[in-house]
């Protein structure tokens, strides 16, 4: 599905965050930024269905990796702060267990009191076992749902969830693993993800519509999520943008890849 886009599998596979903000914060990865307030949002608004503060369903973020979009949720606490501090000298020299301790205290002292729980799904397990670890996230999973059904755990956890989200995601995964999702929940379940324009998200779009929810996208506002790595991968994406039938003039073509915000609800009609 990446088609010629770049690979970062080895950032992932690592004990901490810290190569992955080293890898990409030159090439001034943004997304989880612009998803920030997006997310905060639909969380708001999802817990006000479901009876007040001491019955707020859970967020399950898809394609987790470290729990960026966790911390960023749930945390007074910046995407620019945080490539600061994972890219300082200072955190450079660290063990990951020096490293570790002092993220728990980090997020610990700028927890936010509207901090929603948050679990995390990722084949990737180093990443999700760090996230874990912090504080970042309340629950943390690595089935496979392309290739296997929810484990029981996963299963048990996706009846607390309310939420879906994903960023950057829609590369990797396919209509399968939302399928094998939204067989387990047991709340009305919402989907706020934000799409590469470079993948087609509508089989996964079909995948929600048969489970009742109905998905909203305005096409004409985007989201820059990072530069390119090269010329190849550029002209991947002005290829595979076009192939969409979309127009990469003032994005892709002007060096980042651009994402899609989808938001799929309930259908009430």
């Amino acid at each position: 599905m990446t088609g010629g886009k770049s690979r970062f599998d080895d950032i992932y596979s690592r004990p901490d965050p810290r190569a992955y903000f080293q890898r990409l914060a030159p090439l001034e990865y943004e997304i989880p930024h612009h998803a920030q307030p997006v997310f905060r949002q639909a969380a708001t608004d999802r817990a006000a269905l479901d009876g007040g503060p001491h019955d707020r369903p859970a967020m399950l973020d898809v394609c987790c990796s470290y729990g960026i979009n966790a911390a960023l949720l749930n945390h007074d606490v910046t995407l620019a702060e945080m490539c600061e501090r994972y890219t300082s000298p200072a955190c450079r020299t660290l063990s990951t267990a020096e490293l570790a301790a002092g993220d728990k205290e980090f997020y610990a002292e700028r927890r936010r009191p509207d901090a929603v729980p948050v679990f995390g799904l990722d084949v990737a397990a180093p990443a999700v076992q760090y996230a874990l670890g912090v504080g970042l996230l309340d629950a943390a999973f690595t089935d496979d749902l392309e290739q296997s059904s929810p484990s029981p755990g996963l299963r048990r956890a996706l009846a607390e969830v309310g939420l879906i989200t994903l960023t950057g995601g829609g590369s990797y995964i396919t209509a399968r693993t939302f399928r094998a999702l939204l067989g387990s929940v047991r709340r009305p379940v919402w989907v706020s993800a934000f799409v590469l324009r470079t993948v087609s998200y509508h089989p996964i779009v079909r995948a929600l519509a048969a489970h009742g929810l109905s998905t909203t996208v305005d096409v004409t506002h985007t989201y820059p999520q990072r530069l390119f790595t090269d010329e190849r991968e550029q002209r991947y994406a002005i290829e595979a943008v076009r192939a969409l039938g979309g127009d990469p003039a003032g994005r892709e073509k002007d060096g980042r890849f651009h994402s899609l915000h989808y938001e799929s609800r309930p259908d009430t009609r």
